[in-house]
């Protein structure tokens, strides 16, 4: 650790890994309320514990992202960080906010819940993964603006890199684009065409410039490699996510409503997004081919190249098979959808978060690596967790797939619930790797507490 501010990234990661397995946690009830539909209810309906599942995703997520910048920023800029004090007081609004309204979703009726937070007076709630209370959705705003303000403060006072400006780009876009989370128009067309303004803009823009980001910092500390190079690459990567990010978002506009000319549109650019995973693939195993030094701390280096790989399985690969309009008309809203966003979520940014929590952990505790029995601990949930959900994804494919022929394909056509009752089999499946993840997850908790011995002091 280079800054003393840098401190300030821990709590961050802890809040990040604990909120992490509680959404683990409500995955498993949700996997098990699929098979056994009266799981826990009537005190905890399965669209509680979807809604309490996904809002931890993005809330792990983004606190993830900002322990990264907290971290990754002063040591770009080559400076302290602005204020630590700001930055700490913001962590306790956010954790604070965030837990208040988990519990007021799983304690209170939705119903409930939007009237005692003035949903009445500025109606916000009721869609998904912005189900958020008004005044959460305001502390959100407040909380992301006094942290870009934060960091925009440290590098304008120090030096400035592709990495920072990349890194920042990708926040302020994202802070931008969460105010369409406080327009809700009644046209429900009008609605879904700027809800993904939010959803697939976030995930599809500048979220891939926030990974990409911190993709970078970790390679180049990782490897050696000169800057310039890493620079380049990571220009060439952001610059084709942005392509067909941006434009990509018409394949969420096939059948809601918008003119017929975005399924051209949405099909031509949503095929060119796999490209820009692919891209940091070549990116890292170039740049971990022809490092300068071999690094001690060898389980971040296969976070960083597993995070190469299972981004562009999930976000590129498994994308691109329901992307294009005339196979999208047949896959849209089933299972083959759910095995992409299990994917492409666990690869794209849940691994890219555990890569550097697992580069920097150590370094915030004076250490340049952990211990070589604490590294294998860690290797060995890397390992648990990361072929549980490429099985996880191939049980959800096959059942989508099964979904997609009896429900949509044949001339026959199943009740939707009958289908459903004919691929419990890949339900249980799934719940059985589910398993095997959360054990995974255990074993990456256990490897904060092995031998902590200095291999290579700071």
């Amino acid at each position: 650790m280079k800054y003393s501010s840098q401190a300030v990234a821990k709590p961050y990661f802890i809040a990040a890994i604990a909120l992490f397995v509680g959404q683990i946690v409500f995955g498993l009830i949700m996997g098990l309320q699929y098979v056994i539909g009266d799981f826990l209810f009537p005190y905890l309906p399965f669209n509680i514990a979807r809604l309490v599942h996904t809002n931890l995703l993005i809330v792990w997520i983004l606190f993830g992202f900002m322990g990264a910048a907290y971290y990754l920023i002063p040591e770009e800029a080559e400076r302290e960080l602005y204020s630590p004090k700001l930055a700490i007081a913001l962590f306790w609004a956010f954790l604070v906010t965030g837990v208040l309204t988990i519990l007021g979703y799983l304690f209170i009726s939705y119903a409930k819940l939007a009237e005692v937070t003035g949903n009445q007076f500025w109606p916000t709630m009721g869609r998904e993964f912005l189900e958020q209370p008004l005044i959460t959705k305001m502390g959100i705003v407040i909380v992301v603006l006094g942290f870009i303000f934060n960091l925009l403060m440290t590098v304008l006072q120090g030096r400035k890199t592709a990495i920072n400006t990349v890194f920042l780009t990708g926040f302020i876009g994202l802070a931008a684009l969460f105010l369409f989370a406080f327009y809700n128009p009644h046209n429900l067309v009008l609605d879904k065409f700027y809800w993904w303004w939010v959803v697939h803009l976030w995930v599809e823009g500048t979220w891939e410039l926030i990974l990409g980001a911190m993709f970078a910092f970790v390679t180049l500390k990782l490897t050696g490699v000169d800057r310039d190079v890493v620079e380049k690459w990571l220009y060439l990567i952001v610059g084709t996510a942005l392509m067909s990010g941006i434009i990509g978002i018409g394949h969420h506009y096939f059948w809601i409503g918008p003119p017929a000319y975005w399924q051209w549109w949405g099909s031509l650019f949503s095929a060119f997004e796999p490209i820009p995973f692919f891209l940091m693939i070549l990116f890292a195993f170039y740049m971990v081919n022809h490092r300068r030094h071999q690094h001690p701390n060898q389980v971040a280096t296969l976070w960083l190249l597993g995070t190469a790989v299972m981004s562009f399985l999930g976000a590129g690969v498994w994308g691109f098979l329901q992307t294009l309009a005339p196979v999208n008309y047949y896959t849209h809203g089933t299972q083959v959808t759910a095995a992409h966003g299990h994917l492409s979520f666990y690869g794209a940014y849940a691994m890219i978060v555990l890569t550097m929590i697992s580069y920097a952990m150590p370094k915030l505790q004076g250490r340049e690596a952990n211990s070589n029995k604490a590294q294998v601990t860690e290797m060995w949930s890397f390992w648990l967790m990361t072929v549980s959900m490429v099985f996880i994804t191939l049980f959800l494919t096959a059942a989508g797939i099964v979904q997609v022929y009896l429900q949509r394909a044949t001339d026959t056509p199943l009740p939707y619930m009958t289908v459903q009752d004919k691929i419990a089999v890949f339900y249980w499946m799934r719940e059985g790797a589910a398993l095997i993840f959360t054990i995974g997850v255990v074993v990456y908790l256990i490897s904060f507490f092995v031998d902590k011995k200095e291999r290579v002091t700071t």
